[in-house]
């Protein structure tokens, strides 16, 4: 073989090594590989599930409040959503690296959320599980006011205003974890990153959180190998 072909084929191997392939959280009929996790439906027999499939989305009613979460663990990833509040302006978001439900308020799972709520999509929200930012002071507050429980100063700002489209429209939202690292980026924006995350894999949870959300894409890309520095 010269050396034409076998550099060839190196390429092909190296391509083949970095291949990603995507699929779907969601099939656009049921809620198979997912599980509700809401406090309300526990003990009141009528409420109902908040979680649907309407016109081949999925989508979170926003009550009563709880979460779903997917059955399976995933690690190192990409994931792309599209979603829009349809009427009101109101709150959701994503969870990451979610683990033990119902860790904080007896509502959230222990994880990582990036946030949607309307104005302030890309914020971080530490549940019981901690990720750290540069300029934190001024993104989180006093220093001895941080904690991941009821009562601390959970919240870290994004980086950017304006990077949301305007009350119902479509949002992409794109959440990349990888090792102890966390990035998002919103319309086209990297607005958070994060690092030294307390956890490095888990559920992907969605919120119902008091107000409709419609979600249109929920694709996730496995992140099947590092770079060549990180290996």
């Amino acid at each position: 073989m010269n050396r034409f072909w076998t550099f060839l084929l190196f390429i092909i191997l190296i391509m083949g090594c970095c291949q990603k392939d995507s699929f779907s959280l969601f099939n656009g009929k049921d809620l198979n590989g997912w599980h509700v996790d809401v406090p309300e439906m526990d003990s009141i027999p009528q409420s109902i599930n908040p979680f649907i499939i309407r016109d081949g989305m999925l989508v979170s009613l926003g009550t009563p409040q709880g979460h779903l979460i997917t059955d399976s663990v995933f690690q190192n990833y990409r994931l792309e959503i599209e979603y829009r509040f349809p009427g009101i302006p109101g709150n959701c978001g994503v969870l990451v690296h979610a683990s033990k439900p119902r860790a904080l308020y007896k509502m959230f799972p222990k994880s990582i959320e990036v946030q949607m709520m309307h104005e302030n999509a890309g914020d971080f929200w530490c549940i019981a599980e901690d990720i750290k930012t540069d300029n934190m002071i001024d993104r989180r507050g006093p220093e001895e006011n941080w904690g991941i429980t009821e009562g601390k100063e959970r919240r870290i700002k994004n980086l950017t205003d304006g990077s949301e489209k305007p009350l119902g429209e479509w949002n992409s939202m794109i959440v990349e974890c990888l090792k102890n690292e966390v990035k998002v980026w919103v319309n086209g924006d990297l607005v958070n990153y994060g690092y030294e995350t307390t956890a490095s894999s888990g559920q992907i949870a969605l919120q119902a959180e008091g107000s409709e959300v419609e979600f249109r894409k929920l694709e996730l890309i496995p992140i099947t190998r590092l770079s060549i520095s990180e290996e």
